[in-house]
């Protein structure tokens, strides 16, 4: 066979194969190390950025990303989306296609406490990435947003539709914010950006500070639980997997601007929660009242009918498988 012909078969081959390259920031982080799990699956080259700050143990993350170091298609940049300068050499060096935006500080109390820093990283973080992304003509940009963005909305489920102008915290307003400039910037350059709004996620890997960890780690260590309110809230928990289902495929969408919500669409009250808690545990929760704090909301539940229309996103695990297999996962991992 004439060897002309198989060197530009091998070539088209090639080209066919070729890796798709996803910058994927705070990838150590849980959501983003569970999206660089499913990447590297799916056979895309992943350059994964995060600076392992402290705002939970940097060992908990350094853990998360460990089965990654050895695949050849992961590679890893500890730094800061705050340092432009070194994110731009990440991007001259190695062409990223697309990128998925999920770093930032996060939680709604803890930005009470210091809501500089909130803005410094969740806003100008973001512009810088924006920035880049329209210097290197990064063919599609997902952004983490957040349920919060909704504050107290009275009308039920939230919609994208839905007017979103009364934040009740710092995160939910850095949140929004970056919303925005996604949005601009879609507009000024023509650049692809889809804007996620994810309520409450749960599952292996989670984070610490956040309620379905501590609820399980105290009942697991006899602990008393910190019921805020009178247990009547709700949180549309949605488990991590249907998440990131959903972010991978707003990825391989490429749409001009979209914002849509991925939840659950099935909110679960506080008191209900715990008690699902106790019985894969098998132990009862000791419960001590505190009244509400600041940046609560009492409320939160996604209309998930875009998500399924744009992105074909089916949530599928309930509440009670997903809790346990966390449950599973954190006796395995405590």
């Amino acid at each position: 066979m004439d060897r002309d012909f198989i060197n530009n078969c091998r070539h088209i081959f090639y080209c066919k194969v070729k890796m798709e390259k996803i910058l994927v920031t705070g990838a150590a982080g849980f959501i983003g190390s569970h999206v660089c799990e499913k990447l590297l699956e799916k056979n895309y080259f992943v350059l994964a950025v995060d600076n392992f700050n402290d705002y939970y143990n940097p060992k908990i993350k350094e853990k998360n990303i460990r089965a990654f170091l050895n695949n050849g298609n992961f590679k890893l940049f500890r730094a800061d989306i705050l340092d432009y300068d070194n994110l731009k050499k990440i991007f001259k060096k190695n062409s990223p296609d697309k990128i998925i935006h999920l770093a930032a500080r996060a939680g709604v109390r803890a930005s009470l406490e210091n809501p500089r820093l909130y803005f410094e990283v969740n806003v100008n973080g973001t512009l810088n990435l924006l920035e880049l992304a329209n210097e290197f003509k990064i063919r599609n940009f997902i952004f983490g947003s957040s349920s919060s963005v909704y504050g107290k909305n009275k009308k039920i489920p939230f919609s994208e539709e839905d007017r979103t102008d009364s934040q009740v915290s710092p995160y939910a307003s850095s949140k929004k914010a970056g919303e925005l400039l996604c949005r601009t910037y879609s507009s000024l350059y023509n650049l692809n950006i889809t804007c996620l709004r994810f309520f409450t996620v749960y599952g292996p890997r989670g984070r610490p500070d956040m309620a379905p960890y501590k609820f399980v780690d105290l009942i697991d260590n006899n602990k008393p639980v910190e019921r805020f309110g009178d247990g009547s809230s709700k949180r549309d928990y949605t488990y991590i997997a249907d998440i990131v289902n959903g972010i991978l495929s707003a990825m391989e969408k490429e749409n001009k601007f979209e914002i849509i919500n991925l939840g659950n669409s099935n909110p679960i009250k506080l008191t209900e929660f715990i008690s699902v808690i106790e019985k894969i545990l098998n132990k009862k929760a000791k419960i001590i009242q505190k009244p509400m704090p600041m940046g609560d909301v009492p409320l939160t539940y996604a209309d998930v009918s875009k998500a399924k229309k744009i992105l074909n996103y089916k949530p599928e695990i309930k509440i009670e498988e997903g809790m346990k297999r966390f449950v599973e996962w954190y006796l395995t991992n405590k």
